[in-house]
């Protein structure tokens, strides 16, 4: 028998609603489906954006957006009874692979290189909103 999420609110777990036509999480069977999950907030602002200076200028942080995010995703696991601890396959996407020693850094801090799950990692021109600069989908599994 297919489990589904289809009772529990989009904006359950992170508390952000989705921008889409898209729920955060889809269980189906033992299979846990985390749509790409950025750093933004529930108020909208997003984490890892640094004022550097008077005038505004930002400074985005990969390593506080990889953080960010995949707590966020534990959130939204959370949310059909799972964890990190469950996920088996993760896909990243960064702007700037000038980057990718920051996310590597803090992804390390939930993963363990031995045990964690497998990974693919590529850049992309843009995600949806100009200051971010990760996002991570993810696959876990969970037996019911």
């Amino acid at each position: 028998m297919s489990k589904t999420n289809d009772n529990i609110p989009a904006s359950v777990g992170t508390g952000v609603t989705p921008r889409g036509a898209y729920p955060h999480v889809k269980h189906v069977g033992d299979f846990i489906f985390v749509s790409g999950t950025s750093s933004r907030r529930p108020d909208n602002t997003i984490a890892g954006v640094d004022i550097i200076d008077d005038m505004g200028t930002k400074r985005l942080n990969a390593y506080t957006q990889t953080q960010e995010v995949l707590k966020n995703i534990d959130k939204n696991l959370q949310k059909v009874g799972a964890s990190l601890k469950d996920v088996v396959d993760v896909t990243s996407f960064l702007v700037n692979m000038n980057d990718f020693a920051d996310y590597n850094k803090a992804y390390a801090e939930f993963f363990e290189k031995e045990t964690g799950p497998t990974r693919t990692t590529v850049a992309v021109h843009q995600l949806p909103h100009p200051d971010l600069v990760v996002e991570i989908k993810v696959m876990a599994y969970k037996k019911s």
